[in-house]
């Protein structure tokens, strides 16, 4: 009998055994099948794909490769396919698409940002102009991060060696929920991070609500009279942040008109806090890391906070000086993280 009567699965069988460390006259015997007939299926499977040989591509003029990179360049988010229709040429398979693409560019990710008006720019300015000679080093930088089961998005991918099976990654609908965080950073010192009650939806007073359990009673309170005179409370333009309701009741513990940081609209750039969220999740989620349960996410941010050291945080709340200097040179453009 020849290799090929070998049923698909005869052929998993022998996998399996293998894997367990039987000889191939064991699964012979096992299978009741030919010795010869086995060994041959086992040769030819360590052997591998016979290595793919490149075809020669299908050439393209010079004036047609000008063509494709003015394309490119126009298209930066355009498919290979669509990049070559625009110049009208035809008949070139993907791969050889692909190929010449490659000579002049390579696959990334658009670069996510917040759409900037002129008005938004000017704010910004203004802003920078105001803050420029402030001691950030008393600024407590604030925010909130939801953390997922999953991930940011969701999959993941990393190198798999020859002869390994990829890790199962779990399926959940709407990727089962996630937790609603909020930090704070003040010179070399983290705040929190504390977590919102699940199901909570922060409007105006329940996010007030929040602060009262958590940053007053738990961190604020145990400062000192000349700290709390001199610290400045900033917080993005979020409605439940920004609203009246709010104002009034920060206005009410004291943080108000100079003490409470105006923001400019659209600017998640330039809250240093963001960068500390980027180094929690890259922790947390390291490997592909997933999570069962809304509580080991959040027992894991705890445990990615508590590694950040002060130095870290000092690095991001030194970094404002600069951030300022870079809004006034782009005229209040994006500046990046």
């Amino acid at each position: 009998m020849g290799q090929k009567d070998l049923t698909g699965s005869e052929k998993s069988k022998i996998v399996r055994y293998l894997a367990e460390g039987c000889s191939s006259l064991k699964i012979a015997k096992l299978l009741k099948r030919d010795h010869r007939t086995i060994k041959r299926f086992i040769q030819n499977s360590q052997q591998g794909r016979k290595k793919r040989v490149e075809k020669p591509r299908r050439k393209i003029t010079a004036h047609e490769l000008r063509k494709v990179k003015r394309a490119a360049a126009k298209m930066p988010l355009g498919t290979s396919l669509a990049i070559f229709q625009s110049c009208n040429i035809t008949g070139v398979p993907k791969s050889t698409r692909c190929a010449i693409l490659r000579d002049m560019a390579k696959v990334r990710k658009a670069e996510r940002r917040p759409p900037l008006n002129k008005t938004h720019k000017l704010k910004c300015q203004d802003w920078a102009k105001k803050y420029l000679k402030t001691d950030f080093s008393k600024v407590l930088w604030t925010d909130e991060m939801r953390v997922s089961l999953d991930g940011p998005d969701g999959w993941a991918r990393g190198w798999i060696g020859k002869g390994q099976r990829a890790p199962v990654r779990l399926i959940r609908q709407q990727g089962g929920g996630g937790v609603l965080v909020w930090a704070g950073i003040i010179k070399d010192e983290l705040v929190g991070p504390f977590r919102v009650e699940d199901g909570v939806k922060l409007n105006s007073q329940s996010y007030c609500q929040f602060l009262e359990d958590t940053f007053f009673k738990q961190w604020y309170r145990k400062k000192s009279a000349s700290f709390k005179k001199n610290m400045i409370f900033m917080q993005d333009n979020a409605p439940s942040h920004a609203s009246k309701y709010s104002t009034a009741w920060l206005a009410r513990k004291g943080i108000k008109e100079e003490k409470l940081m105006t923001w400019p609209p659209c600017s998640p750039d330039l809250n240093p806090i963001e960068n500390l969220w980027s180094i929690i999740k890259c922790e947390i989620y390291k490997e592909g890391k997933q999570y069962t349960s809304l509580n080991s996410v959040w027992e894991a941010v705890v445990a990615a906070a508590r590694n950040v050291d002060g130095e870290q945080i000092k690095t991001l709340t030194e970094s404002m000086d600069g951030r300022l200097l870079s809004v006034l040179a782009k005229k209040g453009g994006y500046i990046g993280r």
